[in-house]
């Protein structure tokens, strides 16, 4: 295994439209429990997806939007609790990328902990994406981390992230487990170094 390096996500977009979305809206907070991340997918936006009355079903239960890669959203997207649990369950749910006008600080760090990009695009470009999308539900989106640019319906937008983050994406410096398998020789011979490992 070697660090894993990203530097593009492209796929299907899927819009989520609304400012504030918090971490219990996105994984509820009963779902917690679980002593593995594994499944949370099944219960990402529960809360939200059983009370939508709209005219056709929410977002995550659309059919054409069941292998979308990349997360349209818009403001102050993932606020409230910290929860790891968030970015896991979206993650899960196939989403590879996020694309929003404004991330939660802790929900953007739980992200880049697990490899999942959130980018940011003005209000404007926001809205144009997800009404391109919501247009033409097989929409791709390419998010390109090495230009900084979100490409969609023939248009190209700039988007941003901090250096720090993108950088530890692109090199996949984000994937610590990854990074200490690629250079066991020299794991080895800190390890050989701490007194704490060998016994004395």
């Amino acid at each position: 295994m070697s660090a894993r390096r990203i530097t593009r996500v492209e796929g299907v977009g899927l819009p989520l439209r609304g400012h504030d979305i918090d971490t219990d809206r996105i994984i509820p907070a009963r779902h917690l429990r679980a002593i593995s991340f594994e499944g949370l997918e099944r219960f990402v936006f529960e809360d939200d997806r059983q009370a939508w009355t709209g005219p056709l079903p929410h977002p995550f239960d659309r059919d054409e939007w069941r292998e979308a890669r990349v997360l349209v959203v818009n403001a102050n997207f993932g606020c409230g609790s910290s929860r790891e649990h968030a970015p896991q369950a979206i993650q899960r749910r196939g989403i590879a990328a996020l694309v929003g006008e404004s991330f939660s600080e802790i929900f953007f760090g739980n992200s880049l902990a697990n490899g999942l990009p959130c980018v940011t695009v003005d209000a404007a470009g926001a809205a144009w994406l997800q009404g391109a999308i919501e247009q033409d539900p097989h929409t791709p989106v390419a998010v390109d981390l090495e230009a900084m640019t979100v490409a969609a319906a023939g248009r190209v937008l700039a988007c941003a992230m901090p250096a720090s983050a993108r950088d530890a994406l692109v090199t996949g410096a984000w994937d610590a487990t990854g990074l200490l398998l690629e250079g066991p020789e020299a794991v080895a011979a800190v390890a050989a170094r701490l007194p704490y490992v060998n016994g004395f």
